[in-house]
């Protein structure tokens, strides 16, 4: 089962993560919220470090980086 955030619009969005390519050739990994579950690239858990966070306009959920 995928990580569950619903925001305060009281939207449900699911957390995801891939591997990509950058231009330069270097693989990075990068996380991203939506609204339906992707089961491939579906997380269970928020990876450590990092913390969600929400866009105070749109309410859309966020991934950080813990400081």
């Amino acid at each position: 089962m995928a990580y569950i955030q619903v925001n305060s619009k009281g939207q449900t969005y699911y957390l995801h993560g891939k591997d990509v390519v950058l231009k330069n050739g270097r693989q990075q990994r990068i996380f991203y919220f939506a609204r339906e579950v992707r089961p491939a690239e579906a997380l269970e858990t928020v990876p450590e470090g990092y913390e969600v966070t929400e866009n105070p306009r749109t309410g859309l959920p966020l991934l950080r980086k813990r400081r």
